[in-house]
């Protein structure tokens, strides 16, 4: 078989795996276990903390002028674009899973005249097929679904619900399983699936791609325990890629580049193939190895043929910070949990509108001593997610992380509040926005003419519950406590995103 023919086949290997959930039995459980979904719109009434993880209906929607609260800075100018699952219900079903949502992508637009709002929805050729047809067509990451049209490729079932950055001119709407979706960056209307290459078509591209300073973009993607390596230049050129075994892990979403190299952790997540043919989602059948290691992968960014494998003990990750290197010593920020446990069980409550306790997630860092081949560990107790750092040293060494944080334990682990940390001092400064609140990522933006990291603006998108709307909230990153400069309100709630990325205008 040849190397295009190879990748073409590994693009089909997704929608191959979920329609083998097609069994007669598996209707009889979908419809058993969906009865008690349906009645998720109810619990959500009664529980307006979780009003933001409803989801819409398939509309679009948009706001001329938010309501300023403080004052912008004004030389914040640009577009904040975000992306997340937006819709979660049609013909009478809900999908059990927060990923499942088709992608709605938002631009927060912050001009002279004040921020402007704009949501719409991916047209992707799934949700356009499903929203003619009225209900779901096709299996869902963690909801088993009987397909009802033919699963070609992955792109079959592409949400384009993650994350969406600028590139080469166009916004793209990412999803980790599938083909990036191009939209126009101002009316936000769906160009389609994106092709780097004839023989890269419908192939894995994650929602975590890395941008460095001059532009230069990297990514991956994995499939059928392969790993796939993508180098854009700055002008949005492919300029390799790359494909190659890697360890066998269900799920692998985030990666880390520092100066030299790729890095990424294989957590120990087994995927039942048992149970997916017995009809149970992805997610469903996922597990957790506790025994088993989690491989480290460090791949030459000059050279992605060359590699080394590292172990640590089990643990998860989602979502990494930074990596940067020094005298063949690689450091490493992320986030972790311990296990499974938020992924396939939180998740599943909160999406019926259950209001229930999170396992926490802290702050990890890794040190990689190249040189010994010798991996260590250190851990910090705050409760968090959604690690960024100043764009200006991706794969650099950096000084601060910003996170947003469950300040109030007693939130059932809301993230409420913002921090940073000082990484040299160990210091932290935080603004708590108290138990009336929900928010989401927080992205750093630089100041204009500044040149140091952290002399920037911290800006993110929360939920007000007590007015169930949604905010841009605008802090000076070198002040947190001081709380937010401005907050910039919608009339309208917006379903929580995922991630995004704000672009100045120059």
């Amino acid at each position: 078989m040849n190397r295009r023919h190879f990748l073409q086949s590994m693009g089909t290997a997704l929608a191959t795996t979920a329609a083998t959930a097609s069994l007669p039995s598996w209707a009889r459980q979908a419809d058993a276990v969906n009865s008690h979904y349906r009645r998720a719109p109810e619990l959500f009434k009664t529980n307006p903390k979780l009003t933001c993880l409803r989801g819409f209906q398939g509309q679009d929607i948009s706001c001329d002028a938010a309501w300023i609260e403080g004052k912008l800075p004004a030389d914040l100018r640009g577009d904040f674009y975000r992306n997340g699952p937006g819709l979660f219900e049609r013909g009478g079903q809900r999908y059990h899973h927060w990923f499942d949502g088709d992608g709605l992508v938002h631009a927060w637009r912050f001009g002279d005249n004040g921020v402007s709002h704009q949501a719409r929805f991916v047209r992707t050729k799934k949700f356009v097929a499903e929203q003619q047809a009225g209900e779901f067509l096709v299996p869902a990451f963690g909801t088993a679904i009987e397909p009802k049209i033919p699963l070609r490729t992955s792109d079959t079932m592409n949400t384009a619900n993650t994350n969406v950055i600028r590139m080469d001119g166009r916004l793209l709407a990412l999803w980790e399983g599938g083909s990036a979706h191009a939209m126009d960056a101002q009316t936000l209307t769906t160009q389609g699936a994106v092709t780097w290459a004839p023989e890269l078509a419908g192939m894995p591209f994650s929602a975590h791609p890395k941008m460095e300073a001059d532009g230069s973009l990297w990514n991956f993607g994995t499939m059928m325990g392969k790993l796939i390596l993508y180098q854009f230049s700055p002008q949005g050129k492919l300029l390799k890629h790359h494909i190659m075994n890697a360890p066998r892990s269900a799920m692998v979403h985030d990666f880390a580049i520092s100066q030299k190299h790729m890095i990424f952790l294989f957590a120990p997540i087994h995927l039942n193939m048992d149970a997916v043919r017995s009809g149970k989602s992805m997610v469903q059948a996922m597990e957790w190895q506790a025994k088993e290691s989690v491989k480290i992968m460090i791949v030459e960014k000059a050279d992605f043929s060359r590699f080394r494998l590292l172990e640590i003990p089990a643990l998860m990750v989602f979502h990494f910070g930074n990596a940067w290197e020094e005298n063949n010593v690689i450091h490493v920020d992320f986030v972790k949990s311990d296990n499974l446990d938020n992924f396939n069980d939180w998740m599943p409550k909160i999406m019926r509108g259950e209001d229930v306790i999170s396992e926490p997630s802290t702050p990890a860092f890794l040190k990689i001593d190249l040189n010994r081949n010798k991996v260590s560990l250190t851990e910090r107790s705050e409760n968090l997610e959604f690690p960024r750092v100043d764009p200006r040293v991706v794969g650099q060494r950096n000084r601060y992380l910003y996170y947003p944080v469950a300040v109030e334990k007693n939130t059932n682990n809301t993230l409420n509040g913002v921090m940073r940390l000082d990484q040299e001092s160990g210091k932290t400064d935080s603004f708590n926005f108290g138990s009336d609140c929900r928010l989401e990522e927080h992205v750093v933006v630089s100041k204009a003419g500044s040149t140091k990291e952290g002399e920037a603006w911290l800006v993110g998108v929360g939920f007000d519950i007590p007015r169930q709307t949604s905010f841009a909230s605008v802090f000076d990153a070198q002040n947190l406590a001081a709380g937010p400069v401005a907050l910039a309100h919608l009339p309208y709630w917006l379903p929580h995103c995922f991630h995004g990325n704000f672009y100045s205008k120059a």
